[in-house]
């Protein structure tokens, strides 16, 4: 179950009302201004809870999204490129988030940087599918994804932040 925090989070963030893909030519752009809406809304509700971590903005049909995404540990920022295409299915189906510098660090992902979320994200976007969408993919996907998998890889050495990737400079 989700924690009293993340539930008053989520549930600031508009759910959509129009059902429809990009397939949908008369109903996507009415979609995709929901999108947009909703995503304004969680960042400016993540910025006044000082909690601000990603930045997204899509290709001019709103089909392709790309951005970063950033991870605070012990003081520390760790930021990776995000990308995800809407699937031909949407909103039904969930886009697939891929870290692709993250690809093959952790068994969490499958190939090409896609996070695993289908234990419990995809559960929970089927039961709120169409309502859902790309605000509540960040909260409720790849947010808990970061905050389990990044602080493991740190700890592993896998991940390791950018200043501590210098070489010793020879005296």
């Amino acid at each position: 179950m989700a924690d009293e925090a993340t539930r008053k989070a989520v549930s600031q963030i508009p759910l959509l009302k129009t059902h429809a893909g990009p397939r949908d030519r008369a109903l996507w752009p009415q979609r995709l201004k929901e999108e947009y809406q909703a995503l304004i809304r969680f960042v400016e509700q993540n910025k006044a809870a000082d909690n601000d971590w990603f930045r997204l903005e899509s290709n001019a049909d709103g089909t392709r999204w790309t951005g970063t995404c950033w991870y605070i540990h012990e003081l520390l920022r760790y930021e990776f490129r995000l990308e995800f295409d809407i699937p031909v299915t949407y909103p039904d189906t969930a886009p697939e988030v891929a870290v692709p510098e993250l690809d093959g660090k952790t068994a969490k992902m499958y190939r090409g940087g896609k996070i695993c979320l289908t234990e419990h994200f995809a559960p929970l976007w089927a039961r709120n599918a169409p309502r859902f969408g790309l605000a509540h993919l960040m909260a409720l996907g790849l947010g808990p994804w970061l905050a389990v998998e990044i602080p493991d890889l740190i700890s592993k050495g896998i991940v390791v932040h950018k200043e501590g990737q210098a070489e010793p400079a020879a005296e």
